[in-house]
Formats: structure tokens, C-alpha cells, sequence
């Protein structure tokens, strides 16, 4: 994981639009990805069909929708180096 800092949003990536799908092990291209929010416990799911069919940045497009999005940790399986740089320099937390 990066940084230390509180978390409130909580990023995972899946297969499916429910809180119970498998989790995707593909970051930029994962299908869906569930926000939780730890405060309000309400759940978002956003639709990354866009990413997931772009011929390229789709890491670093996710990576951005998620920062834009306040989101504290992204939970996945791998994050490649690019994407992972942006996460970084935004301060989201990355886990697998």
C-alpha cells in the first residue's frame, strides 16, 4: 500500500455490478468498479466500459476518474506502473 492516510472511499473492481461480484485483476480494465463509502455506507458502481475498450490510457484514465471521484483506496489486482504513478501522486491508496 501507498501512503497512511484515513479511509473513507473505498475503490474495488469487479466483474459485476453488485458489492458481492468477484474482483476484477484488472485495474484499468476492469468491468466495473464498486465505491463504498465508509461514512454514509452508501455504494457506488461506475461503468468503465470506456476503459475497458480503449486502445490505450486506460489505467491512467481509471486512475484520474478515481481521484476525481475522492476516492482513499483501490483494491485490485494488478495496477500498472503508469496508472500506479497517478494513484500515487494523488495519494489513493492501492491494495490487492
Amino acid at each position: 500500500c501507498i501512503g497512511d492516510g484515513p479511509v473513507k472511499k473505498i475503490a474495488v473492481t469487479a466483474f459485476d455490478k453488485t458489492p458481492d461480484s468477484a474482483v476484477d485483476e484488472r485495474f484499468g480494465r476492469a468491468r466495473y468498479i464498486i465505491i463504498f463509502d465508509t461514512e454514509s455506507e452508501e455504494t457506488q458502481v461506475i461503468d468503465n466500459l470506456d476503459n475497458l475498450n480503449a486502445a490505450q490510457g486506460a489505467g491512467i484514465n481509471t486512475a484520474q476518474k478515481m481521484a476525481d471521484l475522492s476516492v482513499d483506496l483501490i483494491l485490485s489486482g494488478h495496477v500498472g506502473p503508469k496508472a500506479f504513478k497517478v494513484l500515487q501522486a494523488t495519494g489513493i491508496q492501492v491494495g490487492t
